[in-house]
């Protein structure tokens, strides 16, 4: 069980959720393993991004529990999570250098040399430091999804929980932004991933179908294709035939 552990970010163990009346969760578990992209693919009211602040721990389970790093959730353990949601999480009013630097306090980066020294490298990294000085407000969609990169990359977290990252973005940007998290990932980071969109569900190393709060298919993006059996299917396919497998063959 030690051993296991040391291979697995996080542990999420039975948990169960609901909003009102309404269950998004009952009794739902997942392992996911270090150092991987791991997808999660389904459509609006899965709870995809319902599990990602779950895990983010901006919601709290009725019942079971998620470790990280085979730790319960504190302040320590959050440290080491970079959180991106859907929507910006930007002052429009503050550059973004601003916006990187109040980001890197709140993560804890206190020494002014360090901060300066890491705000300096993450918008190298996302291509921004030649706009370091100008508003979010000035900037394009796109522009405004890598300064919201910059924001959880500048603590260097050893988890990222990316809601739709690529949400909006250009086909060329999107590229760019899966070539940074592939690197991520090589040197040891975890990503989990929602996604609705094929293109970047096929970038992931795992993928998981969500339908209703259950798991209906988890493999390798190449393994769902395979498992319908037709050599021209796309993940828009795989996905209609697990989800006919669990509607009892129907369609719907």
């Amino acid at each position: 069980m030690v051993e296991r552990a040391k291979n697995i970010t996080a542990d999420i163990n039975n948990i169960s959720f609901n909003y009102a009346k309404t269950s998004i969760f009952e009794d739902f578990s997942l392992e996911i393993p270090n150092g991987i992209s791991l997808g999660i693919l389904g459509g609006n009211g899965s709870g995809k991004t319902t599990l990602i602040k779950l895990i983010a721990g901006l919601e709290k389970a009725k019942k079971g529990n998620i470790k990280l790093f085979d730790t319960n959730l504190t302040n320590t353990i959050r440290s080491k999570i970079g959180y991106m949601p859907q929507q910006n999480a930007l002052y429009n009013d503050l550059t973004v250098l601003d916006n990187v630097d109040f980001f890197s306090r709140m993560y804890g980066i206190n020494k002014k040399s360090h901060r300066s020294k890491a705000i300096e490298n993450v918008l190298k990294t996302v291509d921004l430091w030649e706009r370091k000085n100008d508003s979010i407000s000035t900037l394009s969609g796109g522009m405004q999804r890598r300064a919201s990169l910059a924001c959880v990359l500048v603590h260097e977290p050893e988890f990222l929980l990316l809601d739709e990252p690529t949400v909006g973005l250009d086909p060329d940007l999107r590229v760019s932004f899966w070539e940074y998290f592939n690197k991520l990932t090589a040197n040891g980071t975890t990503l989990l991933i929602t996604s609705h969109t094929m293109d970047d569900a096929m970038h992931c190393d795992r993928l998981i179908f969500l339908k209703n709060g259950r798991i209906i298919a988890e493999d390798s993006p190449k393994g769902l294709l395979s498992a319908t059996g037709n050599p021209n299917a796309t993940l828009e396919d795989s996905f209609i035939y697990f989800n006919s497998k669990e509607s009892g063959g129907k369609n719907v």
